[in-house]
């Protein structure tokens, strides 16, 4: 019998690449997506064109995790083995602009997942709970470990770190089995427009084909450990296939600055950064995380997982995604 998955946040960046895997891993899977005015499953479509059609593997279905009657609802129809919580308000400075919605659903839609199960006795379900690096915000050591205290310096942080404990308080309470993910920064062409690596690598791309002549950026000297999104996503599968649950970090183990990834994206174009990069204010943090890198001992230990795409190939991965996009836009 195939196994059934559940994944929230199946329109984002991880949810696309985890349905890919496991689709490939015969899974049936089963995606809860918002319902918007506008269509927003550009991710995922090449999997399913029509997604209203019978028989399709991933079936769609509208939900939204700051509704627990409808999560309840979700959960006790389709009765899945693994449910992999990837859905959040996931951008660091709008958290500070709208804290009480990325609260509710990036925290207190992890605690009505899990209570769903409970209240279910789905005692064969098994949990992802997506965690992040961002959680250790002014971090207290480097490299930042499991073990490491916990400093949130950002609604999204604080609502992860909500969501953190939750996970770990059923686990021991109910004896559920529910792992995080703590999950450092993690890219590819299909990272949101607006986080800063893909607005500097559409920006290069732009800026190369004489679209557009700067790019307006925050804080250049942040250091951040950035991996590749379908090598993460194959971590949180890896994590569900354990005889135990437990915490672990997914990282590369380096760090960058935001100024050493304009370098690289401009070098792969030939040309000069200095004369297309603008400083703006807006996009400082009210409160900054200068430095996060990740220890991923413990997952090369336990998960047998550890990152192989390096820094370099993936600013050009995203570079060249975006050549090619912006080319074709041009064609039209």
């Amino acid at each position: 019998m195939k196994k059934k998955a559940l994944v929230t946040g199946i329109t984002g960046q991880d949810g696309s690449y985890l349905v890919e895997l496991l689709l490939s891993k015969g899974y049936d899977v089963y995606g809860i997506k918002r319902r918007s005015s506008s269509f927003n499953t550009q991710r995922v479509d090449h999997i399913n064109q029509d997604e209203h059609v019978k028989g399709q593997k991933l079936n769609m279905i509208f939900g939204d995790l700051s509704d627990s009657s409808n999560i309840n609802h979700i959960i006790r129809t389709i009765r899945p083995d693994e449910i992999y919580n990837l859905a959040a308000q996931s951008h660091v400075r709008v958290s500070f602009d709208i804290p009480e919605y990325t609260a509710d659903v990036t925290g207190l839609g992890a605690l009505r997942i899990f209570e769903a199960i409970r209240e279910a006795d789905l005692n064969h379900t098994r949990v992802y709970q997506a965690s992040s690096s961002e959680m250790y915000g002014d971090a207290v050591e480097v490299p930042q470990s499991e073990n490491t205290p916990l400093n949130p310096m950002s609604p999204y942080a604080s609502s992860k770190v909500f969501a953190y404990h939750m996970a770990r308080n059923y686990r021991i309470a109910y004896n559920m089995f529910i792992s995080n993910g703590i999950l450092f920064n993690h890219e590819s062409p299909r990272r949101g427009e607006t986080f800063v690596t893909h607005k500097i690598t559409r920006g290069v791309a732009q800026i190369k084909l004489g679209l557009m002549d700067k790019i307006y950026l925050g804080n250049l000297d942040a250091k951040r450990d950035w991996g590749y999104a379908p090598e993460f996503v194959e971590a949180m599968w890896l994590m569900l296939q354990q005889e135990s649950p437990d915490d672990f970090v997914i990282a590369t183990g380096e760090t960058h600055t935001v100024k050493e990834f304009v370098e690289r994206a401009f070098d792969i174009v030939k040309i000069d950064w200095k004369k297309h990069i603008e400083i703006d204010k807006r996009y400082f943090r009210p409160s900054e995380v200068n430095i996060l890198q990740g220890d991923y001992s413990k997952a090369k230990k336990i998960l047998g997982w550890e990152p192989k795409v390096t820094f370099d190939e993936l600013v050009r991965i995203m570079v060249k995604a975006d050549l090619e996009y912006f080319e074709k836009q041009i064609k039209k």
